[in-house]
């Protein structure tokens, strides 16, 4: 929604991956929220449906059976495009004038094979934003947060790949917290948009509560989404970032070299702090734009 209704993003495609839910819970969700937020004429595709090595293992503790927990959503009248979403990805790259940013807010199983099968596709990516990994704890173990975990390898064929690359993990999307004020600036919106946005994050909230204490849920995949629409919104650092692949308790971690004890050379920019308010003036806006159109 947030790349949709801010102006200063061009939305050149939508694509599904397996991650939070199966591949065709979260390509049903793309589409369902497409639907109520009134986004039309951006193709949306379905990507991998498991990871590359590692058995799928969704998050429906977090987010529900659906994947998309809360609201009730009307059947959707936004339907896919036919073929992979690594095809249409690739398509875009290689036809669009200029770069693309890639955003991925998912586990990285998607770039990670269209890199590796499509090794010219790097030269026409301006950077790849990503909400994932963390530079101290993780959400999905005590080491690692849980796009990355979903698929380690993936992770790993990513940070390594050579391609500019911003890291938004939860230490820094730990800041965008949907407090009762939140909530409240999308109800007092008046439209459907507004209130399916407060219920959603009133579930995400309650799930949060229950399983990590929050008094307020964080809200991860826009931050990533906000440093595409003004760098100024994240602040980050240069780092080297690897991906734990073997460590018995680590595995998914994202080791972020920040202080240079390991001598990593730098594959990244890390996020580290938001600017908070101006976030979610940010996404208000935009929710409020697409509202006004449906």
């Amino acid at each position: 929604m947030l790349a949709a209704g801010d102006p200063a993003v061009d939305l050149l495609a939508i694509t599904t991956v397996a991650g939070n839910q199966t591949l065709a819970k979260t390509t049903l969700n793309a589409r369902r929220v497409c639907t109520v937020a009134g986004i039309t004429g951006v193709p949306v595709a379905a990507g991998c449906d498991r990871p590359l090595v590692q058995p799928l293992a969704v998050a429906d503790d977090v987010h529900g059976e659906s994947g998309l927990d809360g609201p009730r959503f009307p059947e959707p009248t936004v339907d896919v495009v036919p073929g992979h979403a690594v095809e249409l990805i690739h398509r875009i790259l290689t036809t669009h004038p200029e770069p693309v940013t890639l955003v991925p807010t998912a586990p990285l199983t998607n770039i990670a094979l269209l890199l590796t099968r499509y090794p010219d596709a790097a030269a026409h990516i301006r950077d790849i934003v990503l909400m994932g990994g963390s530079t101290d704890r993780g959400n999905r173990t005590p080491a690692a947060e849980f796009n990355i975990q979903a698929d380690p390898e993936a992770a790993d064929i990513v940070f390594r790949s050579g391609v500019p690359l911003t890291m938004c993990g939860l230490n820094v999307t730990h800041q965008a917290l949907a407090t009762p004020e939140v909530l409240a600036r999308f109800e007092g919106l008046g439209t459907e948009l507004g209130r399916t946005c407060a219920g959603l994050l009133s579930f995400f909230g309650g799930t949060y509560r229950r399983l990590w204490g929050f008094e307020s849920p964080p809200l991860h995949d826009p931050v990533a989404v906000a440093r595409v629409i003004d760098p100024g919104l994240v602040h980050c650092v240069p780092a080297g970032v690897v991906v734990e692949l073997r460590g018995q308790y680590t595995r998914g971690a994202t080791v972020v070299d920040l202080h240079r004890s390991l001598d990593l050379p730098v594959n990244a920019r890390v996020a580290m702090t938001l600017e908070t308010e101006r976030f979610w003036d940010r996404l208000v806006d935009a929710v409020a734009a697409l509202g006004s159109r449906t």
